[in-house]
């Protein structure tokens, strides 16, 4: 029985374009002891498969993080297979603002250490003892509340394209960096002080307010769903958007537009932009923001000497990255400096 997918990018892409019709970006994730995470990874792989659901999931003991693509027409399909799983019945489903067919290309179902990299141990946090969590409307009240501390708990590349406003956006690459720095910022407030965490779903500010309540902090909020429930609740029920900019996913859409201000700039020229790609030289992958012109100049790549390479022919560039690891690089993650933006 197969239960990987052996089909490269291309071949599914092609497969995906042949079948046609709509496909419907989702994610959800759970909390849940999972006994045996391999035999559980297997089931889905088969079910799911099946379905001809494409993403990437994560299954761990400590449970389920899910980020997938399904077509419309297996919707019902899929929530069932959902459903007959005991712990995943009625989970919320996060829908996405916008779908691309091309959102992800494979089923890919690993097992992980835990589904959110923490840095942690099991014994500095309760998942049971997390904070509040709180709809659209009442994070808008808490959000305007001059005692309220809102922090941002994705990573400086996520938020430099979109964020509440007002909140404090944690300058850091990882999740496991910013408990550490976020408890010890906030130690003198954990009495007197809301704080009001969001996330792109929900699954971080999790583990992040069990983890600051764990440590003495009383007044913990969270949004219910993340920035993605919120902005489904401001759509469907004419609340207030106090979101600027755009939500960062991780799929190959990247973004979802939320408001339609432009709140970042082109890490190479500087203008506006908040479109982040990928720099086209595979031997460095760099995840960047880079605006149309710039995306011409330098052919998508992030400097001269990547499109030097990217320019060279296939065989020079394997040549060149014979023997080489450049794990260091990819899904390394741009900044924007303007002290060095114009010597790129």
């Amino acid at each position: 029985m197969q239960l990987y997918n052996k089909l490269n990018k291309k071949e599914r892409l092609d497969l995906i374009n042949k079948a046609g019709g709509k496909r419907l970006t989702l994610s959800f994730y759970k909390y849940h002891n999972i006994k045996n995470p391999n035999i559980f990874r297997n089931y889905l792989f088969v079910e799911w498969n099946n379905l001809n659901v494409l993403g990437r999931i994560y299954v761990a003991h400590e449970g389920i993080n899910a980020q997938l693509s399904v077509h419309s027409n297996k919707l019902i399909e899929f929530k069932k297979s959902i459903d007959n799983i005991s712990f995943l019945k009625g989970v919320r489903l996060n829908i996405a603002i916008e779908h691309r067919n091309d959102a992800f290309l494979k089923l890919k179902i690993k097992i992980k250490e835990k589904i959110v990299a923490d840095g942690l141990e099991t014994n500095d946090y309760d998942l049971s003892l997390s904070g509040k969590h709180v709809d659209a409307n009442e994070f808008n009240q808490l959000l305007d509340d001059e005692e309220t501390i809102t922090i941002d708990m994705r990573n400086h590349y996520e938020s430099e394209i979109g964020h509440f406003k007002g909140a404090e956006l944690p300058d850091v690459d990882s999740f496991r960096e910013s408990l550490p720095l976020i408890k010890k910022k906030y130690e003198n407030f954990k009495k007197n002080k809301n704080i009001l965490m969001y996330c792109t779903g929900g699954i971080r500010c999790e583990k992040a307010s069990a983890y600051l309540i764990d440590n003495g902090y009383e007044n913990v909020f969270q949004l219910n769903g993340g920035i993605i429930e919120y902005t489904r609740q401001v759509n469907e029920n004419n609340i207030e958007n106090k979101f600027i900019g755009k939500n960062f996913v991780f799929d190959n859409r990247l973004s979802e537009r939320v408001s339609a201000e432009i709140i970042s700039n082109c890490h190479q020229c500087g203008n506006k932009s908040d479109k982040h790609t990928n720099c086209n030289n595979e031997a460095c992958h760099l995840l960047f923001i880079q605006c149309e012109d710039c995306a011409k100049k330098y052919n998508g790549c992030c400097s001269k000497k990547c499109e030097e390479v990217y320019l060279l022919p296939i065989d020079q560039q394997k040549k060149l990255r014979k023997g080489k690891r450049n794990s260091n690089k990819i899904f390394k993650k741009g900044r924007f400096n303007k002290s060095i933006m114009n010597k790129i």
